[in-house]
Order: structure tokens, then sequence, then C-alpha cells
């Protein structure tokens, strides 16, 4: 929040070019990202996966998106996120406006809807992991309209009536989701809907550690329910997927993502289709991406290491030998043979 923006976006520029050189090929970015880091990746500007962008986060007032400091004071950045001047304002008032944001986010480039319906464990005081925010009125609206233009619902869901209604309305992926198992309904309503679930344990790690006191215990709080949420998910056949929620924290190594769902209780195998083929369904993706297929698009890394033996080499960078996107070099560590003498 104290740097230039021009700072920030090359900053930024170099994040992108981190990622992709750890292996991941393709990122959905659930805020903060504007549409001309896509353009800049696909027309060679600079290096970066492919981006799945949100542009920002569409919440009621009081909810998320709706930055209000201690005194009162509405802010222009919301969940810490430095906000875009240029992207269509995401707090809405009415269905009406729900409407209207959800076509000005598309118009402004965003390839799917990012939305709120509770708080969550670094929201402010008063707005916490089971506080609602949307009704259902609202997010069915949001849900309408969005499909009506081909976009998928992502949405930010930890407990309460505002999970009960994000299920409900229909949305395709519920982010973070640490209480869904309170409700046996909730994972059988996303397993018969083929609802993902997102539940970026590691931002949670990060918060448990935060200087803010309510954070902290929020974090610690819904911990073992959260684990416990994601078992349960895997039993009753909801597809999870690997999400770092960055942007919530310092950006970290997505892979440390995959360490903390293993921890949970996948398997390797899980955690590497979490990141991987069911990331792309998540994504709508998976005609393109996600599998090694004929007629997919060639994106391959190889790794020095197993990762099922031990999901970790990923986040160590000298482990990600080659990195192959659409069938080019990204990045290559693979040591050369040295030549006979």
């Amino acid at each position: 929040l104290d740097e230039p923006q021009s700072t920030r976006h090359l900053r930024t520029a170099a994040v992108l070019k981190q990622t992709l050189a750890a292996g991941y090929t393709m990122i959905r970015d659930a805020a903060g990202l504007d549409a001309g880091f896509r353009r800049a990746i696909e027309e060679g500007l600079i290096d970066g996966p492919r981006l799945i962008l949100s542009l920002s986060i569409i919440s009621p007032i009081g909810g998320i998106g709706d930055a209000v400091s201690p005194s009162g004071l509405a802010l222009d950045d919301c969940c810490c996120i430095p906000g875009d001047p240029l992207a269509p304002p995401s707090v809405v008032t009415s269905v009406a406006e729900v409407r209207d944001v959800v076509r000005k986010m598309v118009r402004a480039g965003a390839d799917v809807i990012k939305c709120a319906t509770t708080g969550g464990a670094s929201s402010r005081p008063g707005h916490g992991p089971s506080d609602g925010a949307f009704n259902l009125d609202e997010m069915q609206e949001l849900v309408e309209e969005a499909h009506a233009l081909d976009r998928r619902v992502m949405c930010h869901a930890l407990g309460g009536r505002g999970l009960d209604i994000a299920i409900e309305a229909g949305v395709d992926s519920i982010e973070h989701g640490c209480y869904l198992a309170e409700n046996p309904r909730h994972l059988e309503r996303m397993a018969e809907r083929g609802i993902f679930f997102v539940p970026t344990l590691l931002v949670y790690e990060y918060h448990r550690k935060s200087p803010q006191p309510h954070v902290r215990e929020r974090a610690r709080a819904l911990q073992e329910a959260h684990v416990t949420s994601i078992r349960r998910a895997l039993e009753i056949g909801v597809k999870v997927v690997a999400g770092t929620d960055a942007g919530g924290h310092g950006h970290p190594a997505n892979a440390g993502e995959l360490e903390c769902l293993v921890a949970a209780g996948m398997t390797p195998m899980q955690a590497l289709q979490a990141a991987t083929g069911w990331a792309a369904e998540c994504c709508g993706k998976e005609t393109e991406l996600g599998t090694v297929e004929k007629g997919k698009l060639a994106d391959l890394v190889a790794v020095s290491g197993d990762p099922l033996a031990d999901i970790s080499v990923l986040r160590d960078p000298a482990r990600i030998a080659l990195v192959i996107k659409d069938g080019a070099v990204a990045a290559n560590r693979m040591k050369r043979p040295e030549a006979n003498r």
C-alpha cells in the first residue's frame, strides 16, 4: 500500500515470471490484476502464465470488498489489495446494481466473476467467517447474469448463512469453505451440482501469525473444521482445487499449498490433480489444459525428484528442471552434459 503503482506493476511482472518458472502455466487471479497483465503476456511483452482474471471482488456494503477504516472512512482499496482507479466499482446496493456490475466487470476484461457472501479471517472486526453479506436474491441475480455472459462464479464463503446462500445460488466454486462440513447438506449439494472446493490452506498459515489478534484467533479457530471439510469433500466426491489466496498475504511458493493439502489428508497424487486436471476443470479449461492428452496444449513440467514420494520437491525452484508452455520452453534449469574431451 506504500508504493507507487508503477513499482507495483514491475514487481508483479517479476512475480508472474517466477510463477511460470515454478511450473504454473495458468493461474486464476481472485482480484487485483487488471486485464493489461493478461494482454502483456499474450503479446510477449512479459513472461508469465496464462491468466484468468476476476479484476475485483463484488460485495455489498459492509462486505469484504467494501473497505472502511476504523474511523469509518471509505477507502479505495480492499482486503489489503491496492485498488485500480480504472476498475469498475465493485460494491453494490441492490439486485439491479449486481447485474450492472457483473456486466461492467466483463466489459473491463473479467474472465471469471468473484464475489463474497461472508467475511473472512482477515476482514474487519464484526465481519468474520460466519457473518453474511449478500442475500439470496442478489446472489441468484449475480450467478444468472454471470452465466448468461459465459462467466463462471468463484465465491469467497467460509461459513454460516452466507455459505448456504452461495451454494443455493449455484456458484461454480467455493473459495475457502472452512466450515463446509458443519452442515452435511453443503458438500452433498456441491457434489450434486459439480461445485468445486478451493480451500486455500496456505493463507491461514499466514493469518495464524498475524499481528492482529482478531485475525490470529479466527485463523486458529477454523483450522480443525477446515481440515475436516477437506476430508469430507474427498469422501463425498467434491473436487478439491489448489489455490493460495495470494493477495491476502505475500505471494508464496504456489506449491506450498500442495504440501498443506497432503498434510490435510490428500494423497500426493490427489494434490497433483488439485493443481492440474481438477484446476483446469474448475476454470473451464479442461479441453485445453490439465492433462497430457492428444489435442491439448503442450504444457509440461519436468521435475528433479518424485513428488509422489515427497510433494515438497515442487516447492524448490531448483527442482523444477524444465517448464514448457504451449510447446515452447519457458524455463530451463537442466544441466547440459559435458562434452567429451
